[in-house]
């Protein structure tokens, strides 16, 4: 039993330095908003590694003044500056670089609104580290941008993940499955949309530690399949999953809040930000369902010993999912 101890060991530690360095994961954020016919108010935030800012610098025409900011500051999560540049010439139809940005694994996300229409967001990566500011924003590029931010944002968000994963594990039917995955799906729907149009508003904070609560609760309800009497998840899985994409939801538009919503087509940025998130859910569900098949498969070629390989994969991934989502818990907690 010791290779099941060192599995454990090592899941709970991966999902431990996971969380330690989500911040060099974590997006940078430039706004540009225009107050007065070429004068504009800059809010920049770079993300926090191991105590200093990222090593990025946000970049404006060499026509504006000053280009580049100030000093940034912590505010205990990331390092953020605010300065307004004179331009001599309207920013449409203007680069914006992100200097250092190539030497990241993350991303920037470039909020821009002009005076004169809707704002727009732009991202930029490793790969492509400068945008042309649009004249207009293109409704095409704002539903295909939202789209790849929520598929970007389910597969990077890990307890979000396993909570999908657990789901997978505890429930055997493939029918009981589907209907647990649309009533997360419904539930977190609802309150990203409600959360995101201003009409609910709960602190970050709490719903990120009950988040991890409730894979806290789904890793014991795995570890309890062998038992006698079975808990909610396995009797109604389709009720818990609701019960908890609510919160889930409302994890989700925190995020998005950080993104922000194009002014003049809010309702369809919010919802290719949620068909993305479903996008990454369903890809993510079909992988897992994947390997589970080509791992039975494998197992049927080990004879006799494969009856017990089921239950001690129950017991490894039970407790790997609870350790981690409970160091989750009690950071989160800590964090308060």
């Amino acid at each position: 039993m010791r290779w099941l101890q060192a599995m454990v060991l090592s899941l709970v530690t991966w999902g431990a330095a996971h969380t330690a360095s989500a911040h060099e994961l974590d997006p940078g954020y430039l706004d540009i908003r225009e107050v007065e016919s070429g004068a504009y108010q800059i809010f920049w935030r770079k993300p926090d590694v191991q105590g200093r800012a990222m090593m990025i610098d946000a970049s404006l025409p060499r026509g504006c003044t000053p280009h580049t900011g100030p000093a940034p500051q912590f505010d205990g999560a990331a390092w953020v500056s605010h300065w307004t540049a004179v331009c001599e010439t309207h920013l449409s139809g203007q680069e914006i670089t992100i200097s250092g940005l190539q030497r990241q694994s993350t991303d920037v996300l470039l909020r821009y609104q002009p005076l004169e229409h809707g704002g727009t967001t732009l991202r930029l990566t490793p790969v492509e580290t400068s945008a042309i500011l649009p004249d207009t924003p293109s409704v095409a590029r704002i539903f295909w941008t939202y789209i790849h931010l929520g598929f970007e944002h389910i597969l990077e968000g890990l307890d979000h993940l396993l909570f999908v994963f657990a789901l997978v594990m505890l429930i055997p039917s493939t029918k009981h499955l589907i209907g647990a995955i649309t009533a997360f799906t419904i539930a977190h729907s609802i309150t990203l949309a409600l959360a995101a149009l201003g009409h609910m508003s709960v602190p970050g904070p709490p719903v990120e530690a009950i988040i991890a609560l409730s894979v806290v609760f789904l890793a014991v309800e795995i570890l309890r399949q062998d038992k006698a009497t079975t808990g909610l998840a396995t009797r109604a899985p389709w009720i818990v999953a609701f019960s908890f994409g609510l919160l889930h939801g409302l994890g989700f538009a925190g995020a998005l809040a950080e993104i922000g919503l194009p002014d003049s087509d809010v309702a369809m940025a919010l919802f290719a930000f949620n068909l993305g998130v479903e996008a990454g859910q369903l890809t993510f569900v079909a992988v897992i369902l994947s390997v589970g098949w080509t791992g039975r498969q494998a197992i049927r070629a080990f004879g006799s010993i494969s009856a017990h390989v089921p239950r001690m994969a129950n017991m490894v991934v039970g407790y790997a999912i609870g350790g981690v989502a409970t160091f989750w818990l009690v950071e989160r907690l800590h964090g308060f």
